[in-house]
Parts: C-alpha cells; structure tokens; sequence
C-alpha cells in the first residue's frame, strides 16, 4: 500500500479530499491531507503567507509522519507546490501527481500562466486584502458535472487565498521532467509545457471526464485512478 499527500487547490483545506481519503483509506492506502497555511480561516492575516510557506507546509507533513516512497498529489494551484516539494525532498517523494494542475516554472508564478491578465487577477488581490477572491456561488455553479447541492456547498466553504503564493515564483533546483510524474487530464486546457512534458520517459499522462474539481465530481473514478498510479509507479 502506498502514503498519499493530498494538497488543495487555491481557496480550499484538507476538507475538499475527505471523500478521495475515505476510498483511499478503504483500499488500504496512508492518506495524508493537508490544510496550507492561511486557509484554514480566511479571516486571518495571511500577509505573511508566501510561496515558500505551502511548500514547507508540505515538506513539514512529510517529515513529521516519517514518510518516504510518498506520492504527493496537487490539485489545480498546489500542483505548483507539489512539484516543489517533490523536487526538494526526492528522499521522500516517489511520484508527483498533478490533478487538472499548474505546473511549477523555475523563476515564474502561477499568474504568470495568465498573460495579459494577471494585472486584473493583482487587482483583486490587492482590493482583497491581499488575498485573492474565491469565486462566487454563480461561477461554482457553471463548473461542468457538479451537481446543485455539491455546487453550492463547496462555494460555500471557500475562502480568500493567500495572495503573494500566486504571484510568488516557483524555485526548481532541477528540470521537472526529471520527476516521475502523473498528470491528470480534467477541463484546463494543454499547454505548451504539458505538450512538452509528453514525449519525457519519466512522465505518464491520465483524463478523467470531469470538470476542474473531481475529488468533487468525480471522487470515486478520482481514488481508482490514484490507487492505479501508485499501483504502477515503479
């Protein structure tokens, strides 16, 4: 059996994974989710909250439980964080799972990924208190295959996330192609990097038919997948 970390995307805790952790635990895996630093209470002063603070975030579980041979999941924002971690702590990371994810780039930030529009997204941020705003109930609610009640209840629960970790570069001390990886095709859409990423002997690439949150949607098909990769990553 395998120790999973499971790492949220942008607004969300640990609790968006109790679905995925239950079937994973039920299978007889280790499961470890965590809650990053400043999203535990969107209340609370995050200004202090950077980059660097998710990725030790990270690296704290892994030491504190003793985990080695781990397989770190990052789903949407936090495959930025994920791949960090993994390239930090290779001792301990055996596989890097990005689920519909960001990838991380030596020396650029997630909103760097939005071109011309990472001005706006600043914006925000800055008239948010420095943490970028959730999205509203009605733009949850458009997200393709969650239902009305699953909808409501996670735009329910999300909060503002900590601002300077999206506009924050990423640190690679090494190529990401150099991880064993998996990435899990959703809604984004293929970028140049993952189109890259394809042709690397290190790298395998899934799709599951769901939108941007499966552990939401789609969490059984979400645990059978992750078992399977686990199953096969050596």
């Amino acid at each position: 059996m395998s120790n999973f970390v499971l790492i949220p995307g942008a607004w969300m805790g640990a609790w968006v994974w109790d679905s995925v952790a239950d079937g994973l635990r039920a299978l007889g895996h280790s499961v470890h989710p965590v809650t990053l630093s400043g999203l535990a209470d969107g209340r609370a002063d995050a200004s202090a909250v950077g980059l660097e603070t998710h990725v030790r975030d990270v690296l704290a579980i892994l030491d504190a439980e003793g985990l080695r041979d781990a397989v770190v999941v990052g789903h949407s924002y936090s495959g930025i964080v994920a791949g960090q971690a993994a390239d930090r702590a290779p001792e301990r990371v055996s596989h890097t799972v990005f689920v519909d994810a960001f990838l991380p780039r030596d020396g650029a930030s997630m909103l760097d990924a939005f071109g011309e529009g990472r001005r706006e997204e600043e914006r925000q941020i800055s008239e948010n208190g420095g943490r970028w705003p959730a999205p509203g109930a009605e733009d949850v609610a458009r997200e393709p295959d969650l239902s009305p009640g699953q909808a409501r209840g996670l735009a329910g629960r999300l909060v503002g996330h900590p601002g300077r970790t999206v506009s924050e570069p990423a640190v690679l001390s090494r190529s990401l192609a150099r991880q064993r990886a998996t990435y899990v095709l959703c809604a984004f859409e293929t970028s140049d990097d993952l189109s890259a990423l394809r042709a690397e002997p290190n790298w395998t690439f899934r799709e599951l038919q769901t939108g941007h949150w499966p552990m939401v949607s789609a969490p059984g098909e979400l645990v059978s997948m992750l078992s399977e990769i686990a199953a096969k990553r050596r």
